[in-house]
């Protein structure tokens, strides 16, 4: 493309219009601007929930460690002790019931949190779609379980908060009968993809407009089986959402980590350096499972200080962070999860000017003292901001990337103390005054701004 045409491209797609129409190739398809919004929103939800919360052992792959090529004996000796041999995993969509389910409570949590964007299930690897799929009869959250749509009212209840509404969809199914045949004929009949795993997402999108698509599932087959750049040539070019939508990129074995919007290579991916393509962390709260468990600890749960260290430095790595809840089958968060969004709710309110629409600054970690990561704003260049895990040693902060010749002024984001510095070495010396807890602008993770000449 011309390099003027390529220019005025990305103008026009700033203020909302498509002026290019993408092939269904991954040249054209990997071509096309990433929308603004995205990179801005930097901190996401992501909410997992499905037929496999109610097991809620082991993980959201319950029905697969007990019932796939390799059996997990924890999950088969739990089915054996307490379950008739009669019963399927089909018999545990009638308990998903969902009956202290509240959208409006749900979209209360997702507000108050801080994040910018949710991504919802819509369907995982078990097949169960939480919606009214006219492709997935009586395994859907309105033919069975809950008797209701599970998507439609957060979507409606985010409608202007902010939030942007996105969706997550598997793309294969583990047991279908057509996605197993075409399996066993090499992905050379696309029998699945075309009555199924695709439909379902020309059908999401008409439904409720997401302006993100979270693929995953696509790791057994190649991009060309599941139709995935005609996918999103349509995507991009004709959908209800074309101007706004995000992707990932795990549309099939050859795309993951390579094409696609925006790269999220491996579950709970961290890169440690800078990226050349926008990226992001899908990572969870709790450590073991993207799924409710009923049998987890305490201590299987990120504390507020591991949460917030993670996303500083994906954040100060150029990087978003996709924060995993899961729910339980009665529909509600449990109260830790409801516990940390609301903490992280209180952090991003303080310090969310230097996280929301930040880019990496010339330095992404100090070079003297470990766990201070920094971010830069995008519409001030004289500026900069410095987080600091550990309050320092006598209220003195030494940092070694930041240079004393420049600086002109200090600030402790939250607070209206006055901050001085000197030089040290060819960095600087913060000096924070002493501050009683209800002085500290907030528990965790404190953060500096930086104006430079």
């Amino acid at each position: 493309m011309h390099f003027l045409a390529v220019i005025l491209c990305i103008l026009n797609f700033s203020l909302g219009c498509i002026c290019v129409k993408y092939e269904p190739d991954w040249d054209s398809i990997d071509s096309r601007p990433l929308p603004a919004w995205y990179d801005d929103a930097k901190v996401g939800m992501f909410i997992n929930w499905g037929v496999y919360s109610v097991p809620s052992f082991h993980d959201e792959w319950f029905w697969y460690w007990w019932k796939g090529p390799k059996p997990s004996p924890d999950v088969v000796n739990l089915m054996e002790r307490f379950y008739p041999p009669s019963f399927t995993y089909a018999d545990f969509a009638a308990e998903f019931r969902a009956e202290f389910y509240d959208p409006l409570k749900w979209a209360s949590i997702i507000e108050n949190s801080g994040v910018k964007y949710v991504v919802l299930s819509t369907k995982h690897h078990e097949g169960f779609t939480m919606y009214p799929s006219k492709y997935s009869f009586n395994w859907n959250s309105v033919d069975v379980g809950p008797k209701q749509d599970l998507i439609k009212y957060i979507f409606a209840y985010l409608a202007g908060s902010g939030v942007h509404f996105g969706i997550y969809h598997s793309l294969f199914e583990w047991f279908n009968p057509l996605y197993l045949q075409d399996k066993a004929n090499n992905y050379t009949t696309q029998k699945f993809v075309k009555e199924k795993g695709m439909a379902e997402l020309y059908e999401i999108i008409e439904m409720y407009r997401p302006d993100v698509v979270w693929s995953d599932g696509a790791w057994e087959a190649p991009s060309a089986y599941w139709n995935s750049t005609h996918f999103l040539a349509w995507l991009y070019n004709e959908s209800p959402v074309k101007n706004t939508v995000v992707v990932n990129d795990r549309w099939g074995y050859d795309s993951t980590c390579k094409h696609g919007g925006f790269l999220t290579c491996e579950d709970r991916f961290r890169p440690g350096k800078l990226q050349k393509r926008k990226w992001e962390n899908a990572m969870t709260l709790d450590r073991i499972s993207w799924g409710f468990r009923r049998n987890a600890d305490l201590a299987d749960f990120l504390s507020m200080e591991e949460l917030l260290e993670l996303l500083i430095s994906t954040i100060s790595y150029g990087g978003n962070i996709l924060i995993n809840v899961g729910p339980t089958p009665y529909g509600t968060f449990s109260p830790i999860y409801e516990e940390r969004f609301s903490q992280l709710g209180s952090w991003l309110k303080v310090n969310g000017e230097g996280i929301y629409s930040t880019q990496p600054w010339i330095h992404q970690n100090d070079t003297i003292t470990p766990k201070v990561w920094y971010t830069a704003p995008k519409a001030d260049k004289k500026a900069a901001y410095g987080f600091f895990l550990d309050w320092p040693v006598d209220n003195e902060l030494i940092l070694g990337s930041v240079s004393g010749s420049t600086l002109s002024n200090v600030a402790l984001v939250g607070s209206n103390k006055t901050l001085t510095w000197e030089k040290s070495g060819s960095g600087i010396k913060v000096l924070i005054p002493p501050l009683n807890i209800r002085q500290m602008p907030c528990l965790w993770a404190w953060a500096l701004k930086f104006t430079f000449h």
